[in-house]
């Protein structure tokens, strides 16, 4: 079979081949997970037909429940939507692998027709084949085996990595089969594009700030070039953006604000994390490379800013290099603002 036509059946078999210890677990996850993408889909594809936006969260998580647990292949698994353990169950067979997963993110926006995607995390359990309790899952993302993400738009794009670069699969709905279409995805290590949520700009460091005053003032400030900035909602979306143009994603650390919206750890920021790093970009806190954070909770949030590798750079070197300053210093719509000269 051509490469250009490679299924991402022939693409994990041939990705456990490389390991002469390998039992086909991990294949057989792989396309288990990939069978619960395509259900997904089809029912992000419905739209209203299936009810409202929470009704296709939760159907998500049933479906990526349903298709993996008789596997025999996971020990236990949790999802952001619950936040619990889920041992897999008798009379299925446990397995050596633990999954941690979002199952719709971006659910929120479904209804006015913004992009909606699923995340996944691959660990390794302690104690295979043995049930298996929270502390499992907790983690580092240097432990994961692999990660990846769905993306449900005008096609099925489904990218994963198994720590040896980043591959990108299409579905082809005529023949029910994910093709590899984005072999080897690369991030640029320079952009002129940066995605943040402005409407929290009250609530971010001086560093942050910095760093977008220094966008917003492109060509006549310290940048000299022009940026433009964006904002999807949807975590799966704004990645497939910048592995296939470039850019960097910030959704920094906002604790001021009481109720705090930053991705969680475990489900979404460590998954998302591997797949940039193994596409040549970084991924960071802003103050620490982002996958050597140790979890406290399944549900820990941290702050997660990820993309090209010179302007994450840049903004770490910001936090090492933050002296006192006063809020208004580096204000969207002050000095700088978007309205006034």
């Amino acid at each position: 079979m051509p490469e250009a036509h490679k299924t991402l059946t022939r693409y994990t078999i041939e990705q456990e081949h490389r390991h002469l210890d390998s039992t086909g677990d991990f294949s057989g996850l792989l396309n288990a997970i990939s069978t619960a993408v395509k259900i997904i889909a089809n029912q992000v594809n419905k739209g209203a037909l299936v009810g409202a936006p929470k009704n296709l969260d939760g159907i998500s998580n049933e479906v990526m429940i349903g298709e993996t647990e008789w596997t025999g292949h996971l020990a236990a698994m949790t999802s952001d939507r619950t936040g619990d353990v889920y041992p897999v169950p008798q009379p299925y067979r446990r397995g050596k692998y633990l999954l941690a997963f979002d199952p719709l993110d971006g659910s929120d926006t479904i209804d006015v027709g913004i992009p909606v995607g699923t995340i996944f995390s691959i660990l390794r359990s302690p104690r295979p084949n043995a049930p298996a309790s929270a502390a499992d899952f907790l983690q580092q993302g240097v432990a994961q085996v692999c990660a990846g993400f769905a993306l449900y738009g005008p096609s099925t794009v489904l990218v994963l990595t198994t720590g040896d670069g980043v591959d990108g699969f299409t579905l082809d709905r005529d023949i029910g089969a994910f093709i590899l279409t984005h072999p080897r995805m690369r991030i640029p290590e320079s952009t002129e594009e940066f995605a943040i949520n402005a409407s929290n700009e009250r609530f971010w460091e001086p560093p942050v700030k910095r760093y977008v005053a220094e966008c917003l003032a492109g060509r006549s400030g310290t940048r000299q070039r022009d940026f433009t900035m964006r904002w999807v909602a949807c975590l799966a979306a704004e990645t497939f953006r910048i592995l296939t143009h470039g850019g960097v994603f910030l959704d920094p650390d906002d604790s001021g604000a009481g109720r705090p919206r930053r991705p969680r750890l475990l489900y979404a920021a460590n998954p998302i994390a591997y797949v940039v790093e193994q596409a040549g970009g970084l991924a960071s806190t802003g103050r620490q490379r982002l996958m050597t954070c140790v979890p406290g909770g399944l549900r820990e949030r941290v702050p997660l800013i990820f993309g090209s590798r010179t302007e994450v750079e840049r903004i770490e070197r910001y936090h090492r290099d933050r002296v006192d300053l006063h809020d208004d210093d580096f204000s969207l719509f002050n000095t700088r603002s978007l309205f006034r000269t």
